[in-house]
């Protein structure tokens, strides 16, 4: 069975803010010759590591919405320089939008059932990807989307 993750974007007021950031990312990965690959570093390692590489992905929660998704393609533990343990999620570095879905603020990330995840924006009504990102927000905040 497939889960995902949902963790908050903390720093990014909308999905186009995530996706410069993650377009700058990898720019200067590519500058210093590191492999193009995104890594998101958690204080704690997934249990259910096995069920997450099976198809899942990161859900990310922008301004109390869930807006986008990342796939996760690795899982790995290691000890920090102050030897501290982490965790890198490393993740696809297509950023996924998705229909939006209110969700209160938390810490850490926390599990996310297959069955409750939103569909992607390609996969949701026709004409709703061309909608820009603040109208979605809005027409989701509101309750008609």
């Amino acid at each position: 069975m497939t889960l995902h993750l949902v963790k908050l974007c903390v720093g990014a007021d909308s999905l186009d803010d995530l996706r410069q950031w993650m377009a700058a990312r990898m720019v200067e990965l590519k500058r210093r010759g590191a492999p193009s690959r995104h890594a998101h570093v958690t204080r704690m390692t997934p249990k259910r590591a096995d069920e997450i590489l099976g198809g899942g992905s990161l859900y990310w929660v922008i301004r109390g919405q869930i807006s986008a998704r990342q796939a996760v393609v690795g899982i790995e533990p290691f000890m920090d320089a102050d030897g501290i343990g982490r965790c890198r999620l490393w993740l696809d570095g297509v950023v996924v939008a998705v229909a939006p879905r209110p969700m209160r603020a938390f810490q850490g990330w926390r599990y996310y059932e297959a069955k409750s995840a939103p569909p992607d924006i390609d996969e949701a009504q026709p004409g709703f990807a061309e909608m820009p990102d603040a109208m979605r927000r809005e027409l989701a905040g509101l309750g008609l989307l």
